[in-house]
């Protein structure tokens, strides 16, 4: 599943591609997702333009020039495509964890521009589309989300009354959307190791030295993965068919039994599945 710092390329990356741009016809293949595209979907966006598209966590917002809006969740294998004219729509200019080509299958939504063919394509359907018709109902749809880690609101009293007298481990809470957005296994387990922190520790158990390193390290990784256009596993590919590279960076994620990379530290990298998601940690620096 994308993360925050892919689908905020993703959000550039259109952003910059079909802004301003009208939509000319809207097909829909599908409606079956994992909640139902409504009948109404095509004329709510038939002949509207494009004002900006923004990113709130892991949901891209296509803010449309009547003050109205829809969401996009990619789910677990959501995957975007756009392709122009002047290639005869033959290749897609970005997708997530696909082919750098247009798929035959799952092609679900197709948004046409003038220039350009807007494709959602998703062949287990966790993701989903929703309308928003007003800046209420946006917020209403977001009332549960946490503070992204670069959020104003993520701070250290913020994250220090959220854990008090609870007992789930810190992995958990790092992956609860309800407590901070945005953050998906890959990076939970990077900031971890930034933190020198247990995934298994409780965050009743945990000191103010470490929560403040909790905050730093959160805002720190996602940070650098924006700047390192996210992490290319299985072919995550941007607007301009360039592949993130933050995945050269990695720390613990997918380094099972390798070395630990921190200077004088002669740990291995570890394991586990906790709450069904693959975990890695040194077994040594992380306490």
């Amino acid at each position: 599943m994308p993360e925050l710092p892919e689908v905020e390329i993703v959000k550039q990356s259109l952003d910059n591609k079909i802004k301003f741009q009208r939509i000319i016809k809207v097909l829909v293949r599908n409606r079956n997702l994992r909640f139902k595209i409504p009948k109404s979907f095509e004329f709510f966006l038939k002949d509207k333009k494009i004002n900006k598209i923004s990113r709130k966590s892991k949901y891209l917002i296509f803010h449309l020039n009547n003050k109205t809006f829809f969401i996009m969740h990619l789910g677990m294998s959501g995957t975007v495509h756009l392709i122009s004219k002047k290639n005869n729509y033959k290749n897609t200019n970005t997708s997530f964890y696909g082919f750098p080509n247009l798929p035959i299958k799952h092609n679900h939504v197709s948004i046409y521009f003038e220039k350009y063919h807007f494709i959602y394509n998703d062949p287990r359907r966790f993701g989903f589309i929703k309308i928003a018709k007003s800046k209420k109902d946006l917020s209403s749809f977001f009332i549960n989300i946490g503070p992204e880690p670069q959020n104003k609101k993520f701070t250290i009293n913020y994250i220090s009354n959220y854990f008090k007298n609870k007992k789930k481990n810190i992995k958990g809470f790092l992956l609860d959307q309800k407590f901070v957005s945005g953050i998906g296994n890959i990076y939970a387990n990077e900031i971890l190791y930034h933190c020198k922190i247990d995934p298994i520790k409780k965050v009743k158990n945990l000191q103010k030295s470490e929560i403040k390193k909790i905050k730093y390290f959160s805002k720190f990784v996602l940070k650098n993965a924006i700047k390192k256009g996210g992490s290319s596993i299985r072919d995550f590919k941007n607007i301009k068919g360039q592949n993130g590279s933050y995945q050269d960076e990695f720390k613990v994620y997918n380094r099972e039994k390798l070395n630990c990379l921190k200077k004088d530290c002669y740990g291995k990298i570890k394991k586990k599945f906790i709450s069904n998601r693959s975990t890695f940690f040194c077994n040594s620096c992380q306490k």
